[in-house]
């Protein structure tokens, strides 16, 4: 049913139809009040509506968006009580849309709406009315101002900003776990009406998971979903305005899901036993195979740690992680036998390195294998029964006598017969040889100690089946040394006496060496060949080289520099005061020649065996100094020479003094007669050498 309002304005009026209760607002107006007409409204129930007389005026239409029909739209009525219906009066409009998207009837005062107007683009529009006289031109009433206001309807259905979601939860959570939240929105008003007011659901994806009507926030709806089982869930969500009633207009979005891991799954071996090989002549850190247990997990919750815990070969293999692939790689701790052991046990664990103390229920996160482990047999080279050979043997043995014999062994299970042999490389003189089967080392040439004290060979023993696998092992032959050198004397002797010498006087001092080396040092005893009466010889045992009685610690021969003699070398022994005839004179400097011979060192016993070195001989000429320096450069460019822990010492008393030289060798260039006497006065050591040569001045005077 149509109702009219009848509304006037000073005096302008407008009848105005609407098809819903009129939301109308008042202002006042600035003009001066004017009666108000009464209209009479009729109402739904039949009574009629009386309006009172007041001060106020209307200012505000409603029309509906989204007219469909094909008329134009009415939207109200404009009318002055100064129009007598004679045509005099021009209605005028004016503002947004006036003459355009709003015409008014210039006779009627009636507002049309030209085209259909969307809410959503403009809310509301103000327009200005005006009543003039058609004649004059002149207004008849104020201009006065009102607004359009657009009513809504459910024109828009609900839209979300993404078409697709991406979102995750953790697997294993509880009932009701916040997943992600989305939102739709609504371009109706949401102050007119349920047109704007929006109800999710859940389309697709039930019955894992559940949204909230009024938030939209997708939550977890059932427990203990495993990553394992299914790991992506797509879920369709359903946007509704109305509140959801039936005839709303509705959108949707989807979401994807996915379950993220957590450690809630144990390691696990495949199988309960693994059975590997590995050679026995494999070298320590050789890997010789690899466990793996799987775990259904990802990431760091699928790492794992393997460890030997027990078996009878926890000391023969050890076991490494590999992070990477996650295995665990068995490796040679230490040397195999096959002809010892050949099946070695081991149990080998896996277990997790990160548990989640929420799943330990689910535990234990560990698993347990047995790896067994055979030995295979290689063909192996012959073992010695020492890791070398020391022979000694004196130098007058007859060609062809046995000097030891080397032993050596097939490892092998086959037992392959063994041959040695010689590496001649290291018997160029070809000395020595070794019987082929039974490993003997006899001479093949004479052996003489003097011209090499030490022989170091090298047997090589090789089976026979398979000459390619052989051994090599050191043999070190030592020549013991037999009187079979005459002495010989340090130098050639030119001696010289002047005619007035006295009877008794000690005219040379004559010395001697011989190549052998006894244990007890040499003892030379001194004669004439023939029978002289102005010569005499008298013998005082002199020893040219002489030696320790036995060895003792490791240490300098010298411990002090006053303990330092006319001679080469010093020994830290205690002589025999003036009774001691066994000391070196200077003549052995001067014969080079005599010590050429090098002997083993009798300071320390020998830690590393060597061949002796010669040294070139010095000069009949050679200063003594001069003789020194060149025995220290050898010294100091020899390795195998002193000192390495011990001291050789070469005494140089040089020149100016006061005693001047004591030694023998220059009395054969002595002019005339000395008085020896003096050397009683200089102690007690000396008083031997005052009887030996004072003692011609007694006899003379006797």
């Amino acid at each position: 049913m149509t109702i009219y309002q009848l509304l006037v304005l000073f005096p302008l009026w407008v009848c105005l139809p609407h098809f819903c209760s009129p939301e109308i607002m008042f202002r006042r107006t600035p003009t001066p009040q004017k009666r108000i007409l009464g209209a009479r409204v009729p109402r739904s129930d039949g009574k009629i509506l009386h309006r009172q007389k007041r001060g106020w005026m209307w200012n505000q239409f409603f029309l509906l968006e989204e007219y469909t029909g094909s008329d134009y739209q009415y939207v109200g009525k404009l009318h002055s009580d100064q129009d007598k219906g004679d045509g005099s009066l021009k209605y005028i409009l004016s503002g947004d849309g006036a003459g355009t998207l709003f015409i008014i009837d210039e006779k009627t005062g009636d507002i049309h709406a030209t085209r259909r107007i969307d809410r959503e683009e403009k809310a509301f529009y103000t327009l200005r009315a005006q009543a003039i006289n058609r004649r004059t031109l002149r207004p008849v009433e104020p201009e006065s101002e009102f607004v359009i206001k657009i009513h809504d309807i459910n024109d828009n259905e609900p839209t979300f900003p993404e078409e697709i979601y991406t979102a995750s939860v953790p697997e294993m959570s509880v009932v009701g776990t916040s997943v992600v939240q989305v939102t739709a929105t609504d371009a109706d008003d949401p102050s007119y009406g349920n047109s704007a007011r929006v109800i999710y659901s859940i389309l697709q994806g039930q019955p894992y998971f559940s949204v909230e009507p009024e938030t939209g926030i997708i939550r977890t709806a059932l427990p203990n979903m495993n990553r394992e089982n299914r790991e992506q869930y797509q879920v369709v969500i359903q946007a509704k305005d109305m509140g959801g009633q039936m005839g709303g207009l509705s959108g949707t979005t989807t979401v994807n899901i996915t379950l993220t891991d957590v450690n809630d799954n144990p390691p696990r071996f495949a199988q309960n036993t693994i059975h590997l090989r590995v050679l026995e002549s494999s070298p320590i850190g050789t890997a010789i195979g690899s466990v793996k247990a799987t775990d259904a997990d990802t990431g760091k919750n699928a790492e794992v740690e393997y460890r030997i815990i027990d078996g009878d070969g926890t000391d023969m293999f050890d076991i490494i992680t590999e992070k990477d692939t996650q295995e665990g790689i068995i490796t040679v701790k230490k040397p195999l036998d096959y002809e010892s052991r050949r099946l070695y046990t081991l149990k080998v664990e896996a277990e997790n390195t990160h548990v989640d103390p929420r799943f330990y229920y689910l535990g234990p996160f560990k698993d347990t294998t047995i790896v067994k482990i055979s030995v295979e047999d290689v063909d192996e080279p012959p073992i010695f029964s020492r890791s070398s050979y020391l022979f000694e043997v004196h130098e007058d043995i007859e060609v062809g006598t046995i000097i030891g014999t080397v032993m050596a062994r097939d490892p092998d299970s086959t037992s392959s017969p063994i041959r040695f042999s010689l590496d001649r490389h290291t018997d160029l003189d070809r000395i020595f040889n070794i019987h082929s089967g039974n490993g003997s080392l006899y001479t093949s040439k004479p052996l003489d100690r003097e011209l090499s004290q030490w022989h170091n060979l090298t047997v090589i023993a090789a089976e026979i089946n398979n000459p390619k696998e052989m051994t090599r092992v050191a043999v070190f032959v030592r020549i013991l040394d037999v009187n079979d050198n005459a002495p010989q004397f340090a130098v050639f002797y030119d001696t010289f006496v002047c005619e007035n010498a006295r009877p008794g006087q000690l005219i040379q001092t004559i010395s001697a060496v011989d190549k052998d080396d006894p244990l007890g040092g040499q003892k030379f005893f001194f004669s004439l060949a023939a029978v002289n009466p102005n010569f005499t010889v008298q013998d005082n045992e002199v020893v040219l080289f002489a030696a320790l009685k036995r060895q003792r610690k490791k240490e300098p021969l010298i411990l002090s520099k006053e303990d330092i003699r006319d001679n080469i070398v010093s020994y830290n022994d205690e002589g025999g005061g003036e009774e001691d005839t066994q000391a070196f004179d200077i003549g052995t400097l001067r014969n080079p020649a005599a010590i050429e011979e090098k002997k083993l060192r009798r300071d320390i016993i020998p830690e590393t065996l060597f061949i002796p070195r010669r040294t070139p001989t010095a000069p009949d000429n050679t200063d003594v100094r001069d003789f020194i320096n060149e025995r220290l450069k050898e010294h100091d460019l020899d390795p195998t020479a002193p000192p390495y822990d011990s001291l050789a010492t070469y005494a140089y008393e040089g020149n100016d003094s006061i005693a001047e030289s004591l030694s023998s060798l220059e009395s054969g260039t002595t002019d005339g007669d000395q008085n020896y006497d003096y050397l009683r006065e200089w102690g007690p050591r000396f008083n031997k050498l005052a009887e030996m040569y004072g003692g011609g001045e007694s006899d003379k005077d006797s």
